[in-house]
């Protein structure tokens, strides 16, 4: 039987589970870029606004160190929405 604490979606956008996150740290992973790297949590549409919190968490949490210490990745937002079409626009008038 799962446990249902292990099955709470740390990263909605990637279908990133707790208990993945926790196979991470178990594994050896120690910092959030590590785990995105391995499970993708944070590279969907939110870039990680929530699940980088709850994965600092799991890691100051496995780690027993505050949470001030757990390494927070680089976090690059676009300076402004942009749509694919814009972009294509953009190229063909450069050719």
């Amino acid at each position: 039987m799962k446990n249902k604490d292990t099955e709470i979606m740390i990263c909605r956008c990637e279908d990133v589970t707790r208990q993945q996150v926790l196979d991470c740290i178990n594994a050896g992973y120690r910092t959030i870029d590590e785990i995105k790297r391995v499970t993708r949590a944070g590279m969907g549409p939110c870039q990680g606004r929530t699940c980088r919190q709850l994965i600092a968490f799991e890691l100051s949490r496995a780690y027993n160190v505050p949470m001030e210490e757990v390494l927070m990745p680089t976090f690059r937002p676009p300076t402004k929405p942009m749509s694919l079409g814009a972009l294509a626009d953009a190229y063909s008038e450069n050719m």
